[in-house]
């Protein structure tokens, strides 16, 4: 009797070969991947830990950030504020309109007749030396500005801008004063387009009352 022996194609030899060489890597890689906790020791999981929790603080923060620029741009816009084409300018002494001036009454008044008339209103400190002389380039100033209305506060203002009323007819000037010298040369020009304003209780109501007048001529 004659015993048959199988023989195992070299192919087939080959294959278990490699599939045993996978097996073996693959059981390498699950037994590295599991060790890899331990072998990075606890200082490193630690600060992976760390980074961790500063990514998820940065994104919760984005995430609120987010809410709250979305919550104020469904804020409505405030309106703009139209002005009518009319400027009401105010000429002051070095002071400007600091608390207790007589200019700081004369632009409160201005202010008030701007809220009913949307008349613009601005005003120019005279700088420097305190005399008729040298606040006339500063009133020139206004009127190349084209303001529509000048105001004039203080004893040099107000004679510059009385000396300068007979020349701009369409100007109105509005002269602040106590019956000073500005204030008298006021009242004894011939110029129709000065109204003079006193000093004293109601200053404020009396300003208002005439910017709002002469805006009104204008606009």
């Amino acid at each position: 009797m004659v015993k048959r022996v199988r023989q195992v194609p070299q192919a087939q030899r080959a294959k278990a070969a490699h599939d045993a060489t996978k097996e073996s890597r693959l059981a390498v890689g699950v037994r590295t991947v599991l060790e890899w906790p331990r072998a990075l020791g606890g200082r490193v999981i630690a600060m992976v830990a760390a980074a961790v929790m500063v990514v998820a603080a940065v994104a919760v923060t984005g995430y609120f950030l987010s809410r709250a620029d979305s919550t104020e741009r469904q804020l409505p816009d405030t309106p703009a504020r139209h002005y009518k084409d009319v400027d009401a300018c105010l000429l002051t002494g070095k002071d400007g309109t600091a608390a207790g001036t007589t200019a700081a009454e004369v632009w409160q008044g201005m202010q008030d007749a701007s809220l009913k008339t949307h008349a613009r209103v601005s005003y120019v400190p005279v700088t420097g030396e305190q005399s008729a002389a040298n606040a006339r380039p500063y009133l020139d100033g206004l009127l190349q500005r084209s303001c529509d209305v000048v105001l004039a506060a203080g004893k040099p203002e107000v004679t510059a801008a009385a000396q300068a009323a007979p020349r701009y007819q369409k100007v109105g000037f509005v002269l602040v004063g106590d019956g000073g010298t500005g204030a008298t040369n006021a009242k004894n020009t011939s110029a129709k387009n000065i109204t003079v304003a006193h000093t004293g209780d109601g200053l404020r109501a009396e300003v208002a009352g005439v910017v709002e007048r002469e805006v009104n001529a204008r606009g």
